[in-house]
């Protein structure tokens, strides 16, 4: 490999574009209050959502500025976390790896220039929203580049085997949702809970570091593929209750579970989601036990329906997996508002 450029350690680019302290309150105060919803001190559902990936700046923003006026009037009932995803695992390896290697889809690489965009995003979102969000931990040596702005992390079905995701979740002072792999097996899901939620110590950007553990590690259900490649769901209510008994025999801190409702569980079919979604607030409504354990939901919304190529720029649509539309969305959040119990 060639070695293009060194690249800013994490300290040098937060010194140079620094929260405020009166963002750094308010992020505090969305910590806790999302800290409450983990561990039932809060009836609030969750609901993850937005773009499968943040291709575009103004068109996330757009978006974010549609989610602010729409969590003002679900605020009693929801509390909404966008998703602004940085960064995209690829099966293999080709395609859109997301804004940190590529600001511009349009445009060659840029990891220097990446870095930049993905932070000035995150804090345009929480300085002019009020929304500290979520990003997928694709690069365990990364999440320093934004770990004093995010809401939530997330690890993909791919990662979740890792050992440098698993101990690096340990250090990590706000949830982290560890996803069934893709092949659909639950144990290794709850291991990966297991091991974030232990203290370890590692080496992590070439220092020796010890981590306390991550209590608010836990799980997501996003489906699975079975070995002929067909899409299996696992959101069902026979499928939480399973997931239910996994943690009652694991005596992990303060059970949790986000239900994913694209991916597998849709088979990528993103009109489902409004169906799934429902489907698991009624399980929701029917189980004190499944309403403890599922605390939200994770959505691919943006605005317009689908997706679309790169290079077709049409504003607002997908350059990844399709996600459903604005208007969609907004009928489905007030309609969960309206359900949820």
């Amino acid at each position: 490999m060639e070695f293009l450029r060194k690249l800013p350690i994490p300290q040098q680019i937060k010194n140079r574009y620094p929260l405020t302290e009166e963002l750094a309150k308010l992020k505090q105060q969305r910590d806790n209050e999302i800290k409450d919803i983990f561990e039932g001190k809060s009836d609030k559902f969750m609901l993850i959502i937005g773009p499968c990936s943040a291709d575009n700046r103004e068109a996330v923003l757009d978006y974010i500025s549609r989610l602010r006026l729409l969590q003002d009037e679900v605020k009693d009932k929801i509390f909404i976390i966008p998703r602004i995803y940085t960064n995209k695992p690829r099966t293999t390896g080709d395609g859109y790896k997301g804004m940190l290697h590529q600001p511009d889809p349009d445009e060659r690489p840029d990891m220097l220039k990446g870095i930049l965009a993905i932070r000035d995003l995150h804090m345009s979102a929480i300085k002019d929203y009020g929304f500290t969000c979520a990003d997928e931990m694709l690069y365990p040596e990364n999440y320093r580049y934004l770990s004093d702005i995010l809401g939530y992390v997330a690890i993909g079905a791919r990662s979740v085997e890792n050992q440098q995701h698993r101990l690096t979740s340990s250090g990590i002072n706000i949830p982290v949702g560890m996803k069934n792999p893709t092949g659909g097996d639950l144990s290794v899901m709850m291991n990966a809970i297991t091991a974030a939620q232990h203290k370890h110590t590692f080496i992590y950007r070439g220092w020796e570091v010890m981590s306390d553990g991550n209590p608010l590690a836990h799980a997501i259900m996003r489906g699975y593929t079975d070995y002929s490649g067909k899409s299996i769901s696992n959101y069902h209510y026979e499928d939480l209750v399973k997931l239910n008994e996994l943690y009652k025999n694991s005596g992990l801190a303060n059970p949790a579970a986000i239900i994913d409702t694209n991916h597998a569980n849709s088979g990528k079919k993103y009109l489902e989601q409004v169906r799934i979604a429902k489907d698991i607030v009624y399980s929701r409504n029917h189980n004190d036990e499944i309403k403890s354990l599922v605390k939200g939901l994770m959505i691919e919304s943006y605005i317009e329906d689908g997706a679309q190529k790169i290079g077709e720029h049409i504003y607002g649509k997908s350059i990844t997996d399709p996600c459903l539309g604005w208007e969609k969305t907004k009928d489905l959040v007030l309609n969960l508002a309206d359900t949820i119990k």
